[in-house]
């Protein structure tokens, strides 16, 4: 598939497209803004000029069915008004060249993608291809060699290190943790359908249940970095730590680098990692190379691609993605009267679970058992303890049994398996909810978990599927006779072209049941 192009721009201003060059020898498609306010500004001034389109309606319609779903041509547009449409064309190349042929491209630029189900949960660690991609900006191409490290702010000695010196083992010990990220718009979809919220494409694009993934990521904790740099001011209030990514990023107009914060508290305890490394093979560039950051247990957000600089501040970081993304709202807020402040900043990812086999709307054939599976998790540094699941809509659950569930990490997910009893025949609701370590449990309903923004979709997963329970004697009967008449029992919707039954048949049954009428 080739990459898509932008549509016209509907306004060009005279003279040429600006050009604003990459900073770097070896960095391509990385453009600083954080450090140049008037560069900033220019580039602002020229967003101005033109009439960017709406994005897409994609809550209050049916989604479409491409693949990509959806294209991002605001965000493509954006670059290419600021002479960098080379950026997404090289994006789009790279998911090519590192993602399975077969994702679900969710957003086409900036790429956000998620793998088929059943190959998630295939295996504990996923495979790299298969790993879900959320990117907020283009994919810059960095040399290696060429790549440095900016440690600064408030700590007592401000370094720059290159790659070398970062993986150089008598100064840095190695750490490797098996971690699981998740993007917080995971299960998005299921609050679209029910109740849609704020319809920004790349804020709020329509992830299944895909967007978790997880690995065994190998660099080198950042809080030895931080020592390595003196350690923090002691009397200037650090208690944060910026990340900047080399990828642009738009908000509301204005261009930046893509720049987040998290608590010193959770590099305090060797939660931050610096890593180059996943699942023992070259971090993919798709995927942050050559470093990126990893953050366990907190939105996959804060968890940085293309790192180049780290900053130690007061407070959380006033960058727009800290300030302005990723806030969870409370229920009574919305359009009519958001702000930034009166969201909290979501950080620990709360327990949540999904059913990826079998799927929405399946029309199943079995003999009283059908089999679910599935992943739970949950952020923080909790651990899924316990996985429950119903095929009664949540009244009666069934514990998942330990010999079926993957192994416990501290910080990451786990796959799961079961054979439910089911008896009922027709349309049944399966369910399933997560218990983790400190006894948290999912709300029940995806109501309980809507907010304006639409993230971190916790509730019970829910997957309706049709029930054809064949060791009923008359089902089976039915699904010989279909088999006799080369006729398919899937899919459901398709009629039968033979008689039900026979007049014999017809008239034996009726008067079991004393026929149409009362007697009297």
């Amino acid at each position: 598939m080739a990459p898509a192009e932008p549509n016209a721009l509907p306004f060009r201003p005279k003279g040429e497209t600006p050009h604003f060059a990459e900073e770097k020898e070896g960095w391509k498609g990385y453009v600083e803004w954080e450090e140049f306010p008037e560069k900033k500004k220019q580039a602002q001034e020229v967003l101005k000029r033109y009439d960017f389109p709406e994005p897409p309606e994609f809550q209050l319609t049916p989604l479409p069915t491409t693949n990509p779903v959806l294209t991002g041509e605001r965000w493509k547009q954006y670059h290419s008004a600021l002479g960098l449409s080379h950026i997404f064309h090289h994006s789009w190349e790279t998911v090519l060249q590192e993602k399975s042929p077969d994702m679900t491209h969710i957003l086409q630029f900036p790429y956000n993608g998620e793998p088929p189900g059943d190959r998630l949960i295939k295996t504990e660690l996923t495979n790299n291809k298969d790993h879900f991609v959320r990117n907020h900006g283009g994919i810059p191409d960095i040399d290696p060699a060429k790549w440095t490290l900016d440690i600064g702010g408030l700590v007592k000695n401000p370094r720059k290190l290159t790659l070398a010196q970062l993986q150089d083992e008598r100064t840095f010990p190695r750490q490797s943790n098996i971690v699981t990220l998740q993007c917080s718009g995971t299960r998005r979809i299921e609050q679209i359908h029910e109740y849609p919220g704020d319809g920004d494409e790349l804020i709020n694009a329509p992830w299944g249940e895909g967007a978790i993934s997880t690995a065994r990521w190998t660099g080198v904790s950042l809080k030895r970095v931080i020592k390595y740099c003196g350690g923090l001011v002691d009397d200037k209030g650090a208690d944060n730590i910026e990340f900047y990514g080399a990828d642009t990023y738009f908000k509301k107009g204005g261009v930046h680098n893509y720049v987040v914060s998290v608590p010193w508290r959770k590099v305090k305890a060797h939660e931050v990692l610096l890593a180059w490394d996943m699942n023992g093979e070259q971090l993919p560039r798709i995927h942050g190379f050559p470093v990126r950051v990893v953050v366990f247990g907190y939105i996959g957000a804060r968890s940085v691609k293309w790192l180049y600089k780290v900053r130690a501040i007061h407070r959380p970081s006033m960058a727009p993605v800290q300030r302005k993304e990723y806030l969870y709202y409370a229920p009574q807020i919305g359009k009519q009267n958001a702000r930034y402040s009166n969201g909290f900043s979501i950080q620990d990812m709360p327990v949540s679970s999904a059913i990826i086999t079998p799927k929405k709307m399946d029309h199943i054939v079995h003999e009283g058992r059908v089999r679910l599976a599935g992943w739970a998790y949950s952020g923080g540094g909790h651990w899924p303890v316990r996985v429950e699941v119903s095929g009664d809509g949540g009244s009666i659950w069934y514990e998942v049994p330990a010999e079926n569930m993957s192994t416990k990490y501290f910080y990451a997910w786990r796959t799961w398996w079961v054979d439910l009893p089911v008896d009922a025949e027709g349309w049944l609701e399966m369910c399933v909810r997560c218990w983790d370590n400190a006894m948290n449990t999912q709300p029940t309903f995806v109501r309980s978990a809507w907010n304006w923004d639409l993230h971190v979709t916790s509730s019970a997963h829910r997957v309706k599927i049709y029930s054809i329970n064949k060791s009923r004697p008359n089902t089976a009967a039915r699904l010989k006779q279909l088999e006799e008449n080369n006729t398919p029992i899937v899919p459901i919707t398709r009629p039968i072209h033979f008689d039900l039954e026979t007049d014999e048949e017809y008239a034996k049954a009726m008067e079991l049941r004393a026929w149409r009428d009362p007697l009297e």
